[in-house]
């Protein structure tokens, strides 16, 4: 008796149909690339060169979060529903106080001259703190910069910082600069 052969199944249109679709789901489906945060990060450091910078205690704005995620600005324990307001008025010092940061004035194109902030904000973390913390610290820093940046765009040249022209958002960026230092973490004692 001879044996009878299996039929085969023709399998080459299935490799240009899953081809097809792998590419539909590729084009179609969108991915998500803002995200993380945004910082301008220094240019790399000479060994041969060094530097000493002068920071007048005036001029620096201290948060701390623990390991417990609690906040401290300034020796001053805080609720991250303030610190957006207090990183407002420390960096803007609008009544040139003398606690808050010196000022200097610069000659900015198309603003002309402008008296900027030489206020820094000092971030430090613990190694304990929660990455949902340090976020949400992260964004209030962010969004007191972005509010201030939006407040004299929209003095200067009648409109919000995000429909500003590349030149003027130059302008406003120099008026207005993000001045965040970030020290390693480390650990910060007890319940400060």
């Amino acid at each position: 008796m001879a044996k009878r052969s299996t039929p085969g199944l023709n399998t080459s249109s299935m490799a240009d149909i899953s081809f097809l679709l792998l590419t539909f789901f590729l084009m179609t489906s969108s991915i998500n690339t803002d995200m993380g945060i945004s910082r301008k990060l220094p240019p790399p450091k000479d060994e041969n060169k060094k530097e000493e910078v002068d920071i007048h205690k005036r001029n620096i704005f201290v948060v701390k979060i623990n390991s417990h995620d609690a906040l401290l600005f300034d020796g001053e324990i805080g609720d991250i529903r303030d610190l957006k307001t207090r990183a407002k008025d420390f960096l803007g010092n609008p009544n040139d106080l003398e606690n808050l940061p010196e000022k200097i004035e610069m000659d900015i194109p198309l603003l002309g001259s402008y008296r900027v902030s030489k206020g820094v904000i000092s971030l430090q973390n613990d190694r304990g703190t929660s990455y949902d913390m340090y976020i949400q610290v992260q964004n209030e820093l962010t969004a007191a910069v972005n509010e201030m940046r939006d407040e004299l765009c929209r003095i200067k040249f009648g409109k919000s910082y995000n429909d500003a022209e590349k030149e003027q958002k130059e302008a406003i960026d120099k008026a207005i600069p993000v001045a965040i230092s970030e020290a390693e973490p480390t650990k910060i004692g007890g319940n400060n």
